[in-house]
């Protein structure tokens, strides 16, 4: 298990995100030692789901608009299409990833969560994968696409759909724990 104490990470979600995406690496990361905060642009809870079948209600942690980047080492961005298509029209979640993009902080993002970063802007000449839906859309705003079960490109790491999640969360916390150490050195 890795050692992520002490870091915070910034969870951004909505109704529709889907529920796998988002419980099975926030308790992989309370396991490890980081500190999650599931933001929302709702207070109260979210709506999950299962594929196409709705899942369980999950509690918000704090409303988006009081995230700020400054006070986190890192953000997962758990897909499901409902939440990301949501997220992407959500002016501070999108200023939130800008910010995190702009300090060097690692950015983690799995099936539809790229959604955001295309519509903050950031995708342009990075590597990533996703769910496979969205290859056309990141390929349109300058992403280099490929079909793999996770993609890392410096401070990012991407993966595909929720049967990758187990690669995706030793990917992550391999880049939160290289994050985190050059941040103790600092």
């Amino acid at each position: 298990m890795p050692d992520l104490k002490g870091l915070r990470v910034a969870i951004l979600a909505t109704d529709g995100v889907e529920q796998a995406e988002l419980t099975e690496p926030r308790k992989f990361l309370d396991q490890a030692g980081a500190r999650t905060i599931l933001f929302s642009p709702k207070t109260g809870q979210i709506q999950a789901m299962q594929h196409s079948d709705k899942g369980d209600k999950l509690k918000v942690d704090q409303e988006i608009t009081q995230a700020d980047p400054s006070e986190f080492d890192a953000v997962l961005l758990p897909g499901g299409a409902l939440n990301a298509d949501h997220l992407r029209m959500d002016e501070n979640a999108r200023g939130f990833v800008r910010e995190m993009h702009k300090a060097g902080k690692p950015i983690a993002a799995i099936c539809h969560a790229p959604w955001l970063l295309i519509s903050a802007g950031l995708v342009k000449g990075r590597k990533m994968t996703s769910y496979y839906t969205i290859q056309d859309d990141l390929r349109n705003a300058g992403a280099q696409w490929s079909d793999q079960e996770v993609v890392r490109d410096n401070n990012w790491v991407t993966s595909r759909q929720p049967s990758d999640i187990p690669a995706f969360n030793n990917a992550m916390a391999e880049l939160f724990t290289l994050h985190g150490k050059r941040n103790r050195a600092a």
